[in-house]
Protein backbone atom coordinates (compact mmCIF):
# COMPACT_ATOMS: atom_id res chain seq x y z
CA UNK A 1 0.00 0.00 0.00
CA UNK A 2 1.44 3.62 -1.05
CA UNK A 3 -0.50 5.87 0.60
CA UNK A 4 -2.64 5.29 3.37
CA UNK A 5 -6.06 6.94 3.17
CA UNK A 6 -6.55 7.84 6.69
CA UNK A 7 -9.68 9.46 8.23
CA UNK A 8 -9.27 11.44 11.81
CA UNK A 9 -12.02 11.52 13.67
CA UNK A 10 -12.10 14.56 16.27
CA UNK A 11 -10.53 17.21 15.84
CA UNK A 12 -9.84 18.64 19.27
CA UNK A 13 -6.46 19.30 21.31
CA UNK A 14 -5.22 15.78 20.91
CA UNK A 15 -6.88 15.40 17.25
CA UNK A 16 -5.03 18.54 16.15
CA UNK A 17 -1.99 16.74 17.20
CA UNK A 18 -2.50 13.75 15.50
CA UNK A 19 -3.41 15.31 12.43
CA UNK A 20 -0.58 17.26 12.23
CA UNK A 21 1.69 13.94 12.99
CA UNK A 22 -0.60 12.64 9.75
CA UNK A 23 -0.04 15.50 7.18
CA UNK A 24 3.68 15.52 8.06
CA UNK A 25 4.25 11.74 6.74
CA UNK A 26 4.43 11.46 2.88
CA UNK A 27 2.58 7.55 2.85
CA UNK A 28 -0.41 9.22 4.50
CA UNK A 29 -3.41 10.76 2.99
CA UNK A 30 -5.75 12.64 5.01
CA UNK A 31 -8.84 11.85 3.50
CA UNK A 32 -11.42 13.28 5.51
CA UNK A 33 -12.39 14.47 9.23
CA UNK A 34 -15.41 13.37 11.45
CA UNK A 35 -16.08 16.42 13.91
CA UNK A 36 -19.04 17.69 15.64
CA UNK A 37 -21.01 20.47 14.11
CA UNK A 38 -19.12 24.33 15.19
CA UNK A 39 -16.36 22.33 16.02
CA UNK A 40 -12.15 23.17 15.15
CA UNK A 41 -11.43 20.87 12.60
CA UNK A 42 -11.80 23.59 9.77
CA UNK A 43 -9.49 26.02 11.47
CA UNK A 44 -6.81 23.58 12.42
CA UNK A 45 -7.16 22.05 8.62
CA UNK A 46 -6.61 25.46 7.32
CA UNK A 47 -3.68 25.83 9.71
CA UNK A 48 -2.25 22.45 7.94
CA UNK A 49 -3.15 23.59 4.68
CA UNK A 50 -5.35 20.93 4.57
CA UNK A 51 -8.51 23.13 3.74
CA UNK A 52 -9.75 20.61 1.14
CA UNK A 53 -10.26 18.07 3.42
CA UNK A 54 -13.96 17.35 3.56
CA UNK A 55 -15.58 17.75 6.99
CA UNK A 56 -18.03 15.21 8.33
CA UNK A 57 -20.82 15.21 11.93
CA UNK A 58 -21.28 11.25 11.07
CA UNK A 59 -18.69 8.79 11.23
CA UNK A 60 -21.19 6.61 8.70
CA UNK A 61 -19.64 8.94 5.89
CA UNK A 62 -16.48 7.77 6.57
CA UNK A 63 -17.48 3.88 7.47
CA UNK A 64 -19.06 3.68 4.14
CA UNK A 65 -16.16 4.83 1.71
CA UNK A 66 -14.21 2.02 0.30
CA UNK A 67 -11.56 4.42 -0.64
CA UNK A 68 -10.28 5.34 3.22
CA UNK A 69 -7.91 2.55 4.77
CA UNK A 70 -7.80 3.56 8.22
CA UNK A 71 -9.45 5.95 11.04
CA UNK A 72 -7.79 7.83 13.88
CA UNK A 73 -9.75 7.92 16.96
CA UNK A 74 -9.49 10.86 19.22
CA UNK A 75 -12.87 11.93 20.50
CA UNK A 76 -13.41 11.62 24.39
CA UNK A 77 -13.57 8.80 25.94
CA UNK A 78 -16.50 7.19 26.20
CA UNK A 79 -17.03 7.47 22.37
CA UNK A 80 -13.73 5.79 21.57
CA UNK A 81 -15.35 2.13 22.21
CA UNK A 82 -18.48 2.00 19.72
CA UNK A 83 -16.20 4.11 17.20
CA UNK A 84 -13.34 1.51 16.60
CA UNK A 85 -16.05 -1.03 16.33
CA UNK A 86 -17.95 0.64 13.73
CA UNK A 87 -14.63 1.45 11.93
CA UNK A 88 -13.61 -2.34 12.44
CA UNK A 89 -16.85 -3.85 11.45
CA UNK A 90 -16.29 -1.50 8.16
CA UNK A 91 -12.70 -3.55 7.62
CA UNK A 92 -11.17 -0.25 8.57
CA UNK A 93 -7.72 -0.02 10.27
CA UNK A 94 -7.77 1.68 13.68
CA UNK A 95 -5.53 4.00 15.91
CA UNK A 96 -7.64 4.47 18.63
CA UNK A 97 -6.50 6.87 21.93
CA UNK A 98 -6.38 5.95 25.72
CA UNK A 99 -8.70 3.79 26.63
CA UNK A 100 -9.43 1.94 23.83
CA UNK A 101 -13.49 1.27 25.80
CA UNK A 102 -15.13 2.77 29.00
CA UNK A 103 -17.15 -0.16 28.52
CA UNK A 104 -16.37 -3.54 29.46
CA UNK A 105 -18.53 -4.97 26.85
CA UNK A 106 -17.38 -2.51 24.01
CA UNK A 107 -13.67 -3.90 24.94
CA UNK A 108 -14.26 -7.61 24.54
CA UNK A 109 -16.26 -6.69 20.89
CA UNK A 110 -13.21 -5.20 19.80
CA UNK A 111 -10.74 -8.32 20.93
CA UNK A 112 -13.18 -10.37 19.35
CA UNK A 113 -13.48 -8.05 16.04
CA UNK A 114 -9.39 -7.92 15.65
CA UNK A 115 -9.28 -12.02 16.36
CA UNK A 116 -12.18 -12.41 13.32
CA UNK A 117 -10.03 -10.26 10.61
CA UNK A 118 -6.35 -10.99 11.39
CA UNK A 119 -5.84 -8.53 8.42
CA UNK A 120 -7.25 -5.91 10.31
CA UNK A 121 -4.19 -3.77 12.26
CA UNK A 122 -5.39 -1.43 15.18
CA UNK A 123 -3.23 0.43 18.05
CA UNK A 124 -3.90 1.65 21.19
CA UNK A 125 -2.39 4.68 22.09
CA UNK A 126 0.20 4.38 25.37
CA UNK A 127 2.04 6.86 24.14
CA UNK A 128 4.56 6.71 27.23
CA UNK A 129 6.02 3.72 25.44
CA UNK A 130 7.70 5.99 22.56
CA UNK A 131 9.67 7.85 24.48
CA UNK A 132 13.37 7.32 24.11
CA UNK A 133 13.50 6.52 27.95
CA UNK A 134 10.96 4.02 28.16
CA UNK A 135 12.38 2.22 24.79
CA UNK A 136 15.68 2.28 26.29
CA UNK A 137 15.15 1.10 30.10
CA UNK A 138 12.43 -1.75 28.00
CA UNK A 139 15.95 -2.84 26.62
CA UNK A 140 17.91 -3.20 29.54
CA UNK A 141 15.60 -4.89 31.20
CA UNK A 142 14.74 -7.32 28.06
CA UNK A 143 19.20 -7.54 28.45
CA UNK A 144 19.07 -8.58 31.80
CA UNK A 145 20.72 -4.79 33.49
CA UNK A 146 18.72 -5.59 36.46
CA UNK A 147 18.59 -9.09 36.86
CA UNK A 148 15.24 -10.44 38.28
CA UNK A 149 13.03 -7.58 38.86
CA UNK A 150 11.32 -7.99 42.07
CA UNK A 151 9.66 -4.97 42.95
CA UNK A 152 8.34 -2.05 40.21
CA UNK A 153 6.57 1.18 40.92
CA UNK A 154 5.46 3.22 37.64
CA UNK A 155 3.51 6.32 39.22
CA UNK A 156 0.88 8.89 36.88
CA UNK A 157 -0.13 11.95 38.99
CA UNK A 158 -1.22 14.56 37.02
CA UNK A 159 -3.43 17.32 37.22
CA UNK A 160 -5.78 17.17 33.53
CA UNK A 161 -6.43 20.32 31.27
CA UNK A 162 -10.12 20.74 32.46
CA UNK A 163 -10.90 24.13 31.00
CA UNK A 164 -13.45 24.98 28.31
CA UNK A 165 -14.10 21.74 25.95
CA UNK A 166 -12.04 19.73 28.39
CA UNK A 167 -14.77 19.92 31.18
CA UNK A 168 -15.88 16.38 29.83
CA UNK A 169 -13.51 15.14 31.85
CA UNK A 170 -15.50 15.76 35.30
CA UNK A 171 -18.07 13.73 33.99
CA UNK A 172 -18.25 9.53 34.97
CA UNK A 173 -20.55 9.19 31.74
CA UNK A 174 -17.98 11.06 29.23
CA UNK A 175 -14.70 10.26 31.34
CA UNK A 176 -15.09 6.43 32.24
CA UNK A 177 -12.82 6.08 35.11
CA UNK A 178 -9.44 7.95 36.01
CA UNK A 179 -6.80 4.86 34.99
CA UNK A 180 -8.13 4.97 31.64
CA UNK A 181 -8.34 8.91 31.24
CA UNK A 182 -4.17 8.67 32.33
CA UNK A 183 -2.96 6.46 34.73
CA UNK A 184 -3.03 3.69 32.30
CA UNK A 185 -0.12 5.16 30.65
CA UNK A 186 2.03 4.32 33.37
CA UNK A 187 0.59 0.53 33.69
CA UNK A 188 1.36 0.06 30.34
CA UNK A 189 5.16 1.44 31.10
CA UNK A 190 5.07 -0.98 33.76
CA UNK A 191 3.94 -4.16 31.96
CA UNK A 192 6.16 -3.71 28.56
CA UNK A 193 9.00 -2.97 31.00
CA UNK A 194 8.05 -6.64 32.73
CA UNK A 195 7.11 -8.14 29.68
CA UNK A 196 10.36 -10.04 29.10
CA UNK A 197 10.40 -11.81 32.68
CA UNK A 198 6.69 -12.28 33.49
CA UNK A 199 2.48 -11.23 33.01
CA UNK A 200 0.59 -9.82 35.29
CA UNK A 201 -1.81 -11.89 37.09
CA UNK A 202 -3.75 -10.59 40.00
CA UNK A 203 -4.78 -7.05 40.70
CA UNK A 204 -5.67 -5.26 44.43
CA UNK A 205 -6.80 -1.78 43.90
CA UNK A 206 -8.19 1.02 46.50
CA UNK A 207 -9.94 4.38 45.20
CA UNK A 208 -10.12 7.96 46.83
CA UNK A 209 -13.11 10.30 46.19
CA UNK A 210 -12.47 13.91 44.41
CA UNK A 211 -10.49 16.10 47.00
CA UNK A 212 -9.78 19.16 44.98
CA UNK A 213 -12.44 19.60 41.79
CA UNK A 214 -15.17 18.05 41.41
CA UNK A 215 -14.50 15.04 39.18
CA UNK A 216 -17.89 12.41 39.47
CA UNK A 217 -15.61 9.57 39.11
CA UNK A 218 -12.66 8.49 41.83
CA UNK A 219 -9.44 10.26 40.76
CA UNK A 220 -7.29 8.89 43.29
CA UNK A 221 -5.81 5.62 42.54
CA UNK A 222 -3.46 2.85 44.25
CA UNK A 223 -3.25 0.41 42.11
CA UNK A 224 -1.06 -3.31 43.32
CA UNK A 225 -0.41 -5.63 40.32
CA UNK A 226 0.84 -9.41 41.06
CA UNK A 227 3.12 -10.88 38.61
CA UNK A 228 3.17 -14.84 37.98
CA UNK A 229 6.85 -15.01 38.97
CA UNK A 230 6.00 -13.05 42.41
CA UNK A 231 7.04 -10.05 41.50
CA UNK A 232 5.21 -6.73 42.59
CA UNK A 233 4.28 -3.97 40.86
CA UNK A 234 3.03 -0.90 41.87
CA UNK A 235 1.34 2.64 40.69
CA UNK A 236 -0.16 5.59 42.75
CA UNK A 237 -2.17 7.52 40.17
CA UNK A 238 -4.12 10.67 40.64
CA UNK A 239 -5.68 12.64 37.47
CA UNK A 240 -5.96 15.66 39.86
CA UNK A 241 -2.56 16.21 41.43
CA UNK A 242 -1.78 20.17 42.24
CA UNK A 243 1.83 19.38 42.57
CA UNK A 244 2.90 18.77 39.11
CA UNK A 245 3.20 15.93 36.70
CA UNK A 246 4.59 13.17 37.99
CA UNK A 247 6.04 9.53 36.24
CA UNK A 248 8.10 8.44 38.88
CA UNK A 249 9.21 5.15 38.40
CA UNK A 250 11.33 2.91 40.68
CA UNK A 251 13.10 -0.50 39.66
CA UNK A 252 14.27 -3.11 41.79
CA UNK A 253 15.81 -6.00 40.44
CA UNK A 254 18.83 -9.30 41.86
CA UNK A 255 21.18 -7.30 39.84
CA UNK A 256 20.86 -3.71 39.72
CA UNK A 257 17.91 -0.94 40.23
CA UNK A 258 16.78 2.27 37.99
CA UNK A 259 15.33 5.45 39.47
CA UNK A 260 13.01 8.31 37.58
CA UNK A 261 11.95 11.10 39.21
CA UNK A 262 10.69 13.47 36.90
CA UNK A 263 10.47 16.81 39.10
CA UNK A 264 13.80 16.98 39.84
CA UNK A 265 16.46 19.11 37.73
CA UNK A 266 17.51 17.13 34.16
CA UNK A 267 20.95 16.28 35.43
CA UNK A 268 19.29 14.45 38.99
CA UNK A 269 15.81 12.74 37.29
CA UNK A 270 17.46 9.53 36.13
CA UNK A 271 19.80 7.35 38.32
CA UNK A 272 21.00 3.43 38.08
CA UNK A 273 23.56 1.25 39.10
CA UNK A 274 23.99 -2.46 36.96
CA UNK A 275 26.63 -5.06 37.84
CA UNK A 276 26.17 -5.74 34.20
CA UNK A 277 26.19 -2.20 32.99
CA UNK A 278 27.89 0.33 35.28
CA UNK A 279 30.23 -1.75 37.42
CA UNK A 280 28.07 -1.97 40.51
CA UNK A 281 27.84 1.72 41.17
CA UNK A 282 25.44 4.45 41.25
CA UNK A 283 25.48 6.65 37.93
CA UNK A 284 23.38 10.10 36.94
CA UNK A 285 23.49 9.40 32.66
CA UNK A 286 22.03 12.91 32.25
CA UNK A 287 24.67 14.54 34.39
CA UNK A 288 27.51 15.29 31.64
CA UNK A 289 29.77 16.86 34.07
CA UNK A 290 29.17 14.34 36.31
CA UNK A 291 29.70 11.48 33.49
CA UNK A 292 33.05 13.12 32.63
CA UNK A 293 34.72 13.35 35.81
CA UNK A 294 33.19 10.10 36.69
CA UNK A 295 34.65 8.19 33.87
CA UNK A 296 30.96 7.18 32.71
CA UNK A 297 29.15 7.05 29.33
CA UNK A 298 26.47 9.66 29.23
CA UNK A 299 23.32 8.94 27.61
CA UNK A 300 23.09 11.59 24.44
CA UNK A 301 22.27 15.07 25.31
CA UNK A 302 18.89 15.11 23.27
CA UNK A 303 17.89 12.47 25.69
CA UNK A 304 13.96 12.83 26.51
CA UNK A 305 12.26 11.85 29.57
CA UNK A 306 8.19 11.43 30.67
CA UNK A 307 8.23 15.07 32.26
CA UNK A 308 5.37 16.34 31.19
CA UNK A 309 1.22 15.91 30.50
CA UNK A 310 1.29 17.36 27.60
CA UNK A 311 0.59 15.65 24.42
CA UNK A 312 2.94 18.24 22.46
CA UNK A 313 5.82 17.19 24.77
CA UNK A 314 5.15 13.70 23.78
CA UNK A 315 6.28 11.81 20.82
CA UNK A 316 3.26 11.78 18.91
CA UNK A 317 4.88 10.91 15.58
CA UNK A 318 6.46 8.15 16.86
CA UNK A 319 2.91 6.94 17.58
CA UNK A 320 1.21 7.90 14.22
CA UNK A 321 4.64 6.41 12.46
CA UNK A 322 4.33 3.44 14.38
CA UNK A 323 0.39 2.73 13.58
CA UNK A 324 1.13 3.58 9.66
CA UNK A 325 4.77 1.51 9.35
CA UNK A 326 2.45 -1.68 11.03
CA UNK A 327 -0.04 -0.83 7.93
CA UNK A 328 2.47 -0.66 5.46
CA UNK A 329 4.15 -3.73 6.44
CA UNK A 330 1.06 -5.79 7.52
CA UNK A 331 2.13 -6.61 11.22
CA UNK A 332 0.38 -6.26 14.05
CA UNK A 333 1.74 -3.37 16.65
CA UNK A 334 2.43 -5.06 19.99
CA UNK A 335 -0.11 -2.57 21.38
CA UNK A 336 -3.17 -3.88 19.38
CA UNK A 337 -6.19 -4.47 21.13
CA UNK A 338 -5.26 -8.18 21.57
CA UNK A 339 -1.93 -7.34 22.54
CA UNK A 340 -2.58 -4.80 24.68
CA UNK A 341 -5.57 -6.38 26.14
CA UNK A 342 -3.93 -7.30 29.78
CA UNK A 343 -3.09 -3.64 30.13
CA UNK A 344 -7.23 -2.50 29.95
CA UNK A 345 -7.97 -5.01 31.94
CA UNK A 346 -5.98 -4.30 34.33
CA UNK A 347 -8.11 -0.69 34.65
CA UNK A 348 -11.67 -3.06 34.52
CA UNK A 349 -9.87 -5.04 37.62
CA UNK A 350 -9.04 -2.53 39.82
CA UNK A 351 -12.38 -1.05 39.73
CA UNK A 352 -13.59 -4.47 40.53
CA UNK A 353 -10.92 -4.68 43.24
CA UNK A 354 -11.92 -1.35 44.66
CA UNK A 355 -15.45 -2.31 44.74
CA UNK A 356 -15.32 -5.22 46.17
CA UNK A 357 -12.41 -4.96 48.34
CA UNK A 358 -10.05 -8.38 46.93
CA UNK A 359 -7.86 -9.43 44.98
CA UNK A 360 -9.09 -9.48 40.72
CA UNK A 361 -7.39 -12.36 38.88
CA UNK A 362 -5.92 -11.82 35.51
CA UNK A 363 -6.74 -12.57 32.68
CA UNK A 364 -10.06 -11.47 33.55
CA UNK A 365 -13.26 -13.77 33.57
CA UNK A 366 -15.41 -12.36 30.95
CA UNK A 367 -18.30 -13.40 32.27
CA UNK A 368 -17.83 -12.23 35.83
CA UNK A 369 -16.85 -8.37 34.49
CA UNK A 370 -20.05 -8.74 32.15
CA UNK A 371 -21.93 -9.31 34.92
CA UNK A 372 -20.09 -6.74 37.40
CA UNK A 373 -20.25 -3.96 34.87
CA UNK A 374 -23.46 -4.79 32.91
CA UNK A 375 -23.59 -2.03 29.63
CA UNK A 376 -21.66 0.44 32.03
Amino acid sequence: MNQVRTALIGAGWMGSALLQRLSERTDVEVAAVVDRKGGSAGQTLAALKLSHVPVHDELAKVTSDPSIHAVVIATPNAFHGAQAIAAMTAGKHVFCEKPCATRFHEFVRQIELEKANPKLITFVDYLMNFDPMEQRLQQMAADGAFGRITQIQVNYRHGVNITGNKAWKLSKEIQGDAIGMGIVHSLSVMLMIMKPQSHPVGVFATALPAQVRPFESEPIWNILVRFADGTTGVCLGNIDSGNGYDAYHNISGTKGAFVFESQLDREQKVRFWSEKVTDGKWIFPLDMERCKREGVHPWPADTTTPDSGDVFNHNTAACVGHFIDCIQRNEKSPLSFVNSALMAEIGFAAQMSAATGVEIMLPLDHAKATAFFGDR
